[in-house]
């Protein structure tokens, strides 16, 4: 298995785009203060999923994933300020929060079944 074969993986990738394209139409000002922080935490959750994936055993791979829902939480967070200043849309929010209310169910579902299979070793 390929970390590209994981949904929960390839969902988390799209939304960094997602939140990349959102960020690269604001101002200077929003870009260097909330946008950077945003994208870090947006990045944050695919890079942690495949640094877990990579890792030998599976209590390492489940503790990235926690660090990956961490970073999917603040990622929340941000989108949250940014709609609260005007930054996003309404309608683009509620996508964004759809995904990540998407993305979190397929990161939960992911860490269990590592769990399973740090048992059955």
């Amino acid at each position: 298995m390929r970390i590209e074969d994981l949904q929960v993986y390839e969902l988390s990738m799209e939304l960094a785009e997602k939140v990349w394209r959102l960020c690269v139409r604001w101002d200077y000002f929003a870009k260097d203060t909330l946008g950077k922080q945003l994208i870090r935490a947006a990045d944050s959750i695919s890079v942690n999923l495949s640094e877990g994936f990579g890792r030998f055993s599976y209590k390492e791979n489940r503790q990235f994933c926690y660090y990956s829902r961490g970073s999917l939480s603040e990622t929340k967070t941000w989108l949250t300020k940014a709609k609260n200043r005007n930054l996003i849309p309404q309608d683009e929010f509620r996508i964004l929060m759809k995904d990540i209310d998407t993305i979190s169910i397929k990161l939960n579902n992911y860490i269990r079944a590592i769990g399973k299979q740090a048992v059955n070793k």
